[in-house]
């Protein structure tokens, strides 16, 4: 149990907490004093209770030594210990002094247990969560996968959580406990190791590749034909926007992957274009649309307390090295900022591990992004080398129909007994409920866990003679890596320690779940790129559509091996970008998913380094965070020709249309003209595509009159119906991503393609060709954004209609107004964009707010590592009335980056507040 000293002077002193922190304690008393409750009252005690030491000394029962925990202005900790025990012990209590609260919720996400902290409405989300087994399998790691010495680091972690919280009462945690009324009663259980190696289920589930897809896809059919839907995905613009990998060749004499060779590689594989049908060529059948778009909703519910936001083509990452030779200070820079949905506080969490003494006793000197409730860090540098990450966009999960059979499942004409478990699901203020899990061969049953997945027809086609009768419906079972237990924990500490390029791919080995772009750069000169991840290989079927469980043909066969995986070394163009694009051309052997990002931020971000070195420059620091901030629109510039091209007849319309003259495509959060472009753009989605799309995909409460698609015959178009949309706003077709880019430019000089067919509606004429639909686009934009910013168009701005709005990831978006006011941030007016490097995401079927964002932002000095620059996206602390709440927001909206120290000259030269934690 910790003892304090000098604990007057530990507490956050008050010239620290600013104008904002003293308004939330005033507007807390009122609502005290008003009587306004939510599960209890709060009060000044509540609200100053759970502020963290961050000066004078605690005494911590475990500790071998005395560790310093030194805080800069921004309250971002650097620890400095004397074993490797000590310094993770110490990591776990300083995030729980900072988020704890945050830490708790995400381990009830993990474990499929939020419902205990939240009541009924979570019941829906453990069942999914707990068929999932995300908790479970990380026990399986932990029990039989991980090495003795990470092991001993994370019971190190949990020790140093788990004192932090002896004696502690709610209240004296978060502000969040009091308002659920976990004032004085709550006793958080013991932190477990367990508990952190959970968290990375968690984004594993983030960045899980395709499976959306693979959903959207099969919907389709309901509306689609084949070719239709292969207009909506088409391959990859290998001749346009390069791929990861430009150098080196899969040798298939050696079964591996050769950074030095040159040449074309001697096999071909299909890691390229997305399928039209389902595997095996069968149309899907109309109960396979209701169960999958049960599904989608299912999906939807995953909540953002989990750290989980919209999934799909738009989200990604950058990150990019440049080697010395091109940089004003000779050595490598590299830059990385992961784009996930905003939170608040941010998913990430900013320190450093420093050994007063790197030796065999105590081994790291590392300093970058990590997750709150998980030791090590996950992005960052040490005094050798610096990491990147990105989503490569593995396809690592497969969805399976499965035929029931009596008490089992088919499987090559067998009946299988299912493999069960029962759950119980303790509901706060409800009744306990148990529940039955079923698991196939190819995974647990999602369909299990929503009754719309089995009501379908027993009438409805199957589609193909080879398939067993649907009966009472397929099941679905997913495959998934991550359900496989693994060693990734292994793998954070080996990186964090890695000193060279060779154990750094050593490392990278133990990456296995998820699959990302690991960009490298270290202090000798060299920049490299490896794929790690536990990527599989299949039988039949590429992974793009869900496939017959029922069928052995269609299983995994293995995955691929680490040799065989692509990467590049010290690469002749003296730099390697990755932003979500293809990793490899078309020539690599295996398929490594059919649903790539289609380049559009890769490509801008080659640009921009490629004019500068042609031009003679070299590239600084400030030019890697200008880059990072680059708001440019790649589909406005194929666009804006033809939109000015056209003879509008309506004067205000023209007005609005005048705004693109001379606009140079850049979506600054002033600026008019993107304001209009980005209306217009999101009104040719929707009347070239979005109408057309079955309902499973459209918003929401956007209801459509449309002709009922019925197979035995021709549609009569003088019948129609009416029908609604299904999909929640921020993961709604079309998006508007970088896919959709490509839809358009594919048809753009197609000028009578069927795709620029709409229909008649009450006020405006049917059209038949790409100029009549343009115009009809830039008309509607006109009153869209009439209605939105006024008749006065000079009044316009994207940042008006493209808003920022941080919520509390629980209470601040279930919790009565004024708790809400006090918990969330915001909104700031953003500039960038969909697709652009400055990935300010937004959904176009949805709406202009902001969905996914660039969640941090850093750019790594090889040659001063004091130089380096780097900023979150809110703050350290997860307390509200916190000075370090939300501290980094404004610079971050501004393109600003704080200086990253890192010697230990540098740290003490720049801190506020120092903490000595005593044995």
């Amino acid at each position: 149990m910790p003892s304090t000293t000098n604990a007057a002077s530990g507490r956050q002193s008050g010239r620290k907490k600013g104008r904002r922190a003293r308004l939330l304690v005033i507007v807390l008393v009122l609502a005290v004093v008003a009587g306004i409750g939510y599960g209890a009252y709060w009060s000044v005690d509540s609200v100053r209770a759970s502020l963290p030491q961050t000066t004078g000394s605690t005494r911590l029962d475990g500790l071998d030594g005395p560790v310093q925990v030194k805080r800069d202005g921004y309250g971002i900790p650097q620890i400095y210990a004397s074993s490797d025990e000590d310094l993770f012990m110490a990591q776990g209590f300083v995030q729980a002094q900072d988020r704890f609260y945050e830490m708790d919720v995400r381990r009830h996400t993990t474990s499929g247990r939020l419902s205990e902290m939240f009541g009924k409405g979570q019941v829906k989300t453990d069942e999914f969560l707990r068929t999932l087994g995300w908790h479970r399998v990380a026990q399986k790691e932990y029990d039989s996968k991980l090495s003795p010495a990470t092991k001993k680091y994370l019971q190190a972690y949990s020790k140093g959580v788990n004192a932090y919280l002896s004696g502690k009462s709610g209240k004296d945690i978060s502000a969040e406990y009091v308002a659920l009324g976990f004032e004085n009663d709550y006793k958080p259980q013991q932190w477990t190791p367990v508990d952190s190696v959970a968290w990375l289920k968690a984004m594993a589930w983030d960045l899980r590749g395709n499976m959306q897809d693979e959903i959207d896809r099969s919907l389709m059919t309901s509306r689609l034909g084949p070719k239709q839907i292969a207009d909506l995905y088409p391959e990859y613009p290998y001749d346009r926007n390069k791929p990861i990998v430009q150098e080196g060749a899969y040798n298939s004499a050696t079964k591996s992957y050769d950074a030095s060779a040159s040449g074309t590689q001697t096999q071909s594989g299909t890691s390229g274009a997305a399928g039209t049908g389902l595997t095996g060529g069968a149309e899907a059948p109309s109960g396979l649309q209701s169960q999958l778009g049960g599904l989608a909703d299912v999906l939807d519910r995953i909540p953002d307390s989990a750290g989980l936001g919209p999934n799909g083509n738009g989200i990604g990452s950058n990150s990019w090295v440049v080697s010395g030779d091109h940089t004003i200070t000779g050595k490598p820079l590299l830059a990385n900022d992961p784009h996930l949905a905003p939170q608040l506080p941010s998913v990430w969490y900013q320190m450093g591990l420093h050994c007063t003494s790197v030796s065999a006793k105590c081994q790291y000197d590392v300093t970058g992004y990590t997750f709150a409730g998980m030791p090590g860090v996950v992005i960052g540098h040490n005094q050798n080398i610096s990491w990147g990450l990105t989503n490569s966009g593995a396809d690592v999960t497969d969805l399976y129909l499965e035929k029931f059979s009596g008490d089992g499942y088919l499987y090559d004409d067998k009946t299988v007994p299912f493999t069960t478990r029962k759950e119980v699901i303790k509901v706060a203020g409800g009744s306990p409920k148990t529940i039955t899990i079923r698991e196939t061969n190819n995974g647990p049953l999602l369909s299990d866990r929503d009754d719309e997945l089995v009501k379908v027809g027993k009438k409805a086609p199957v589609g193909t003679s080879e398939a067993p009768d649907r009966g009472d419906g397929y099941g679905i079972a997913l495959r998934w890596t991550a359900l496989e237990p693994g060693n990734t924990m292994d793998a954070v500490f080996e990186i964090d320690k890695a000193k060279d390029w060779a154990g750094f791919r050593k490392a990278a080995a133990d990456f296995q779940v998820p699959s990302q772009n690991l960009t490298y750069a270290d202090t000798e000169g060299h920049i490299g790129y490896q794929l790690p991840g536990r990527i599989p290989t299949r039988g039949e079927g590429d992974g793009s559509l869900p496939s017959p469980g029922w069928d052995s043909k269609y299983r995994w066969t293995g995955y691929i091996k680490q040799a065989e995986l692509p990467y590049e070394f010290d690469p002749k163009r003296g730099y390697i970008v990755t932003a979500n694009q293809a990793v490899v051309d078309k020539s690599y052997p295996y398929t490594l998913t059919t649903d790539w990002g289609y380049g559009t931020r890769s490509q801008r971000i080659t640009d921009l380094i490629k004019s500068k070195i042609d031009g003679g420059g070299k590239i600084s620091t400030d030019d890697m965070r200008s880059m990072q901030m680059d708001n440019s629109s790649e589909i406005a510039k194929l666009l804006v020709p033809k939109l000015l091209k056209l003879d509008v007849k309506d004067k205000y319309v023209r007005e609005a249309q005048q705004l693109l003259e001379n606009w140079d495509y850049t979506q600054n959060p002033d600026s008019a003209a993107a304001a209009y472009f980005n209306s217009v753009w999101r009104n040719i989605l929707k009347l070239a595509f979005g109408n057309k799309l079955p309902m499973e995909l459209r918003v929401k409460g956007q209801c459509l009159s449309v002709t009922p698609v019925d197979n035995s015959g021709p549609a009569d178009e003088d019948r129609k119906v009416r029908e609604c949309g299904q999909r929640d706003a921020d993961s709604a077709q079309p998006d508007g991503g970088d896919r959709w880019f490509e839809v358009v430019r594919k048809i753009i000089n197609d000028e009578d393609n069927d795709w620029w067919k709409a229909p008649a509606t009450r006020t405006d004429k049917a059209t038949v060709n790409r100029d009549q639909l343009f115009d009809r686009a830039m008309e509607d934009a006109r009153w869209d954004l009439t209605a939105k910013l006024g008749k006065d168009i000079d009044t316009w701005s994207w940042g008006r209609l493209h808003k920022l709005e941080l919520k509390n990831q629980t209470l601040g978006t279930e919790g009565p107004g004024w708790l809400q006011y006090v918990l969330n941030r915001g909104p700031w007016k953003l500039g960038g964009g969909e697709a652009a490097v400055n990935a300010t995401g937004w959904n176009a079927a949805g709406g202009y707010g902001v969905d996914w964002v660039p969640s941090m932002r850093m750019v790594v000095n090889l040659a001063d590592l004091d130089k380096s620059k780097w900023i979150n996206l809110t703050g350290a602390s997860g307390h509200t009335y916190s000075s370090h709440y939300t501290d980094q927001t404004d610079k971050w909206v501004q393109g600003e980056l704080l200086p990253w120290h890192f010697t230990e000259k540098a740290v003490s030269d720049n801190t506020s507040d120092t903490l000595v934690l005593k044995p």
